[in-house]
C-alpha cells in the first residue's frame, strides 16, 4: 500500500467583495487551509494579520480584494492581499528592516500595519501601477511567516516578491 502525503507547497486564491464581513471570510478561509495543512504553529498570526491587511482593503478603498495564501515549503507561508487602491501605506513602502514609525497613543488607527512589521519576518508591497503593467490596477501588500527565513543573508536582506511572477526573483533565477 501507498501512502500519499500532501504536497509541501501549494496556494489557495479567494475574491472578497467590498463587504464588511470580508475581513470574518477571510479569516475562516486562513484557519482552515492552515488547519488542513498542519501549520497550526502559525495559524493565529497568520489570521491576525490577514484580517489586518482585509480589514484595509475595505476601509481604505471602494473596490473587491483577493487574498492568496501559497506555502513555499519547509514550513514557510506567504500571503498576499491585493486591492483596487495603488497607494503603498507607510511602513510598506520602506524595506523590511527599516524604522516603525510609532502610532501616536491618541490615533483612531494605524496599527494594523506595524502589527505585520512586528511579527512577520518578511514583508512588502507593490503599487501596480508602477510596474510592467502600469495599469493602475491596485497595490499587492504581503508577508511572510514561519520555518527558516528564505532568501535572507547577512548583507542583503530579504529577496523581493514579484507580485506578477508569484516566487521570489532570486529563487526563480537559481531554477
Amino acid at each position: 500500500m501507498v501512502t500519499v502525503s500532501p504536497p509541501d507547497t501549494w496556494a489557495y486564491a479567494l475574491r472578497l467583495p467590498h463587504d464588511p464581513r470580508a475581513a470574518r471570510v477571510a479569516r475562516v478561509t486562513v484557519r482552515a487551509a492552515l488547519h488542513g495543512h498542519g501549520m497550526d504553529e502559525v495559524l493565529d498570526v497568520v489570521e491576525l494579520l490577514t484580517s489586518e491587511l482585509v480589514t484595509n482593503a475595505y476601509r481604505h478603498t471602494e473596490g473587491p480584494a483577493s487574498l492568496r495564501l501559497t506555502a513555499l515549503g519547509g514550513g514557510r507561508l506567504r500571503v498576499g492581499v491585493w486591492d483596487t487602491s495603488s497607494h503603498v501605506p507607510p511602513p510598506f513602502d520602506e524595506p523590511p528592516g527599516g524604522h516603525v514609525p510609532s502610532v501616536p497613543v491618541d490615533a483612531g488607527g494605524g496599527r494594523g500595519l506595524v502589527l505585520v512589521r512586528e511579527c512577520a519576518d518578511s514583508w512588502g508591497g507593490w503599487s501596480l501601477a508602477e510596474g510592467p503593467l502600469d495599469r493602475g490596477v491596485g497595490k499587492l501588500l504581503w508577508f511572510e511567516v514561519g520555518g527558516p527565513r528564505r532568501g535572507t543573508t547577512e548583507t542583503d536582506g530579504p529577496e523581493r516578491y514579484d507580485p506578477l511572477r508569484g516566487d521570489d526573483r532570486a529563487a526563480s533565477a537559481s531554477r
